[in-house]
């Protein structure tokens, strides 16, 4: 992990990033039912607006990606994820930590799905706590 790279992402890295972000909402049992066309849309509006994604990679090999709001202080971290072959091998807080560095920042905001209890667990142990509880009613309208 001694050659972890970041690098900004732009409108080339749109397929990756809609294959990566598809994978995060399976991992993450997120209710987004958008296909990897639409995901690819929705990543060029944020990348194009005010939010940057970074992709992490080690010798040519992709790792994973972020996708960090900008204009949020303290920074928000909306996605993050590391490519499932390359998990439980450090590269999850290697990565986070390497983004830190390149965002020159220490605060940084996270949300977790409430079924992730993996994710939940990962953000825990690089020392996260919670802060609230985002909830949601969802009825019928009236």
């Amino acid at each position: 992990m001694n050659h972890l790279t970041i690098q900004i992402c732009s409108d080339d890295d749109l397929d990756f990033l809609a294959v990566l972000n598809k994978q995060l909402i399976e991992d993450e049992q997120h209710d987004n039912k958008m296909n990897t066309e639409q995901l690819k849309e929705r990543m060029r509006s944020f990348i194009n607006s005010d939010y940057k994604a970074y992709k992490f990679e080690e010798h040519g090999e992709n790792i994973g990606y972020a996708l960090v709001n900008h204009i949020k202080q303290p920074l928000y971290l909306r996605q993050f994820f590391i490519c499932r072959n390359c998990r439980r091998k450090g590269y999850g807080k290697a990565a986070f930590e390497k983004l830190l560095e390149f965002l020159n920042t220490k605060n940084i905001d996270i949300e977790v799905m409430h079924l992730n209890n993996a994710g939940y667990e990962f953000w825990k142990s690089l020392g996260f706590t919670e802060r609230s509880v985002y909830m949601r009613l969802e009825g019928p309208n009236k």
